[in-house]
């Protein structure tokens, strides 16, 4: 095998490679323009989020950790159990009714 290829990277099946390759800052923009062109929340949701966390889930899954996503602007915590998680998410969530309740 050619050096730096990995296994079923251009077979059948295999997901098609971003115009942006290993650029982080073109995958950046390739993002944006792809929410940009979602005119709803709906849209957006089905057609960038829902994809983006349901891949998020996946490689977490894989190699064992669990993900969440809180906050207004967001943030996004890796634990190792279900446990951690659900401890997690009640330490934000009480973190955000604490922000309020001062607004």
């Amino acid at each position: 095998m050619p050096k730096g290829r990995r296994p079923g990277g251009k077979g059948k099946g295999s997901a098609p490679r971003p115009k942006s390759g290993n650029d982080p800052d073109a995958f950046m923009r390739e993002l944006i323009e792809r929410m940009d062109a979602c005119d709803t929340a709906e849209r957006l949701n089905d057609e960038v989020m829902m994809p983006f966390a349901l891949a998020l889930e996946k490689v977490c899954g894989a190699r064992g950790y669990v993900m969440n996503i809180y906050g207004e602007t967001s943030n996004i915590v890796f634990t190792g159990s279900t446990d951690d998680a659900e401890a997690i998410y009640q330490i934000v969530e009480a973190y955000m009714d604490d922000q309020a309740d001062e607004d």
